[in-house]
């Protein structure tokens, strides 16, 4: 482990928030939250007394990027006296906790902070380093040989007041001149100093130990044949039985990287795989084990016996289905009910990988008993945590595919299906970008093979695909039919009619699929029903475009597919309009630009943002019943009413 340290603070809280920062951006030593840091101070009150404060990492901060807003100060007498008493259930301690803050605006505290408040450091800092971890959980633990007497070892305690009581009784006997660190078995590292800076150095001097001894005993990895090509409509069918086993849609992403590829063709996959997590505080992302193979439902069988054999009075089971799926094939999947989410166990299970390799190589791979990770899973913190975080978004854990998504209303509609939950491919011929929650992908919607390509690299990102919106569209411009040009004609009908029907032959195995039925929804417009002149080819298209809609509700609604279509109208924030063509079109009716873009019954200006809103509810279950149907958003035309 490099030291990395490179500034200088005089405020020890400033200081702790870079240390913190450093730690939380090695992945190796902290993933997604993990890991908690304090430095004690002493505070002057607003009455003017000075006050021995402890600042702890706040729930819900990531070390990676914290602040001094981050931590949450706490009276060190109060927390002190909190040992004294011979038990505390963890929800009472962190009522406790709360009590003892200095900021009623501050933070949940961490649930270790009593362990923070029991070394008699300034400066406290605790990672789950994958090297440490590895040590930890061997038949034979190697901490003390490597380690010696710079550590004191505490056996596994759950996390909260008992492990706090445990190493208020442990450290102050086993504590030595050369100690600078607590390593918890099956959890992690603690390691301390006069400041920060001294607590980092030290840190590093014991995780970099234990990769030392590692390398010396580095895994024989041979070197895996590259994951074949799966049929995407498996992976959809998967996914399928996979929420159908949640009870709710999932987000399902493939890993096939060369050390996953390596991992799922061990001869020994099921039995090391199933012999639990690195550390329980995985156990919440990933569940205890993986699933190995495709028996959904036989796993999901195996987690209710699990829960029947660990479960006590009052807890209600979580959802049975697997977090990650283990396959000689498939690689590596990882679930969610958010895209976040399946990353989430991806970072971490991938790290799982590199520990169990290590530590079978070093003799053998042992995890906790299936008893203490399943009090970790149904943890009343965690559980509590669950219930604060109240229901999900409508469309979370579903894939919507939007085409012409760069821009103007396709845009808008994947805008308003994210914002209702839901992870897009958007799809343009302008680059768009990707985030966690967003897969964009140029592709022009006249090339076949590669919108085929595209929704494969979409269902390998995602799971499948539930909704599909079909926005891409040109318009050519007003020409007269006398001089229509011929290029422009097929053109018009390629982008905004054929392209259409490519898409809906190659998403239609994925609709099918889809956990709460498929939904469509295509982006047509006023020209369908109350065509103008000189726009023959965009008249055209998009009347196309709706009886190709229609008879996809005719044939699909067995399928469980529901198919409708928008019929937009002066949308005039698309890049369509210009303000010389708004100016252009505005004198020609004799109206200025405001009451041009209002020229409709309601008076209503019609912006993208208006229809995506409108085509996401058109996915929700308001329009559950409704299929072939056709929705002007125009604010009301008199052609067509």
């Amino acid at each position: 482990m490099e030291n990395r340290w490179a500034e200088t603070h005089t405020d020890p809280l400033d200081a702790c928030a870079y240390g913190s920062r450093l730690l939380g951006r090695e992945p190796d030593l902290v993933l997604h939250g993990g890991g908690n840091t304090s430095v004690k101070a002493v505070v002057t009150d607003l009455t003017g007394r000075r006050v021995d404060v402890l600042h702890v990492k706040g729930s819900g901060w990531d070390l990676a990027d914290i602040e001094r807003a981050g931590f949450a100060p706490l009276r060190l007498e109060r927390l002190r006296e909190l040992l004294t008493v011979p038990s505390l259930p963890d929800d009472r301690m962190m009522n406790e906790l709360r009590c003892a803050l200095l900021d009623a605006g501050a933070p949940d505290p961490s649930v270790e902070t009593l362990l923070h408040a029991v070394l008699p450091h300034p400066a406290v800092l605790h990672t789950h380093a994958d090297a440490v971890i590895t040590l930890t959980n061997l038949r034979e633990p190697l901490v003390e040989e490597v380690f010696g007497d710079r550590v004191v070892v505490v056996p596994y305690v759950m996390p909260g007041f008992a492990l706090a009581k445990k190493c208020a009784e442990l450290f102050p006997r086993h504590a030595g001149e050369r100690t600078i660190g607590v390593v918890l078995m099956n959890h992690g590292l603690f390691t301390f100093g006069e400041d920060t800076e001294e607590a980092y150095a030290r840190h590093v001097e014991l995780v970099s130990a234990a990769e030392a001894h590692l390398a010396r005993h580095r895994p024989t990895r041979a070197p895996a044949a590259p994951l074949p090509r799966v049929d995407p409509r498996d992976l959809a069918a998967l996914r399928r039985r996979i929420a159908e086993a949640a009870g709710h849609p999932v987000i399902v992403t493939r890993h096939t990287d060369p050390a996953t590829a390596a991992f799922v063709a061990r001869s020994d996959l099921a039995d090391l795989a199933g012999r639990g997590p690195a550390t329980p505080d995985h156990v919440i992302r990933t569940k205890r084990v993986p699933l190995v193979g495709r028996d959904v439902e036989g796993y999901a069988a195996e987690y209710r016996r699990y829960f029947e054999r660990h479960a006590r009075p009052g807890l209600t089971m979580l959802d049975p289905a697997p977090r990650v799926v283990l396959d000689p094939e498939l690689g590596m999947l990882t679930v969610g009910r958010r895209a976040r989410d399946a990353d989430i166990a991806r970072d971490i299970y991938s790290h799982t990988i590199d520990v169990l390799e290590r530590a079978e190589e070093l003799g053998g791979y042992r995890a906790l008993p299936p008893r203490d990770l399943f009090e970790m899973e149904y943890w009343e913190l965690e559980q509590a945590k669950l219930r604060l975080a109240g229901p999900p978004a409508e469309f979370t854990g579903e894939v919507a595919l939007v085409t012409g998504a760069a821009s103007g209303i396709g845009r808008a509609c994947a805008d308003a299906l994210r914002a209702r939950g839901a992870s897009v491919i958007g799809l343009d011929l302008t680059p768009t970008g990707s985030r966690t929650d967003y897969l964009g992908l140029r592709v022009d919607v006249t090339d076949t093979a590669a919108v085929r390509a595209a929704v494969e690299r979409g269902v390998e990102r995602f799971g499948g695909v539930d909704v599909l919106v079909a926005s891409a569209g040109v318009f050519p411009g007003n020409t007269p039919i006398a001089e229509l040009d011929p290029d422009t004609w097929r053109r018009t009908m390629a982008v905004n009619a054929d392209s259409t029907a490519v898409l809906f032959r190659t998403a239609h195995p994925f609709l099918e699929l889809a956990p709460r039925g498929g939904r469509v929804v295509v982006i047509a417009s006023k020209n369908a029903p109350a065509p103008g002149p000189g726009a023959a080819a965009y008249s055209a298209s998009k009347a196309a475009v709706t009886q190709l809609a229609r008879v996809a509700a005719l044939e699909w609604a067995a399928d469980g597919i529901r198919v409708n279509a928008v019929h937009p109208d002066a949308v005039f924030d698309t890049g369509l309009w210009t303000e010389e063509v708004l100016a252009q079109r505005a004198a020609h009716y004799g109206l200025d630009v405001e009451a041009y873009k209002r020229r409709n019954l309601l008076g209503a200006e019609i912006t993208s943002a208006a229809v995506g809103r409108m085509v996401a509810e058109m996915c929700s279950d308001t329009f559950a019943c409704t299929t072939g149907a056709q929705v002007p958003v125009d604010g009301g035309n008199e052609r067509v009413v």
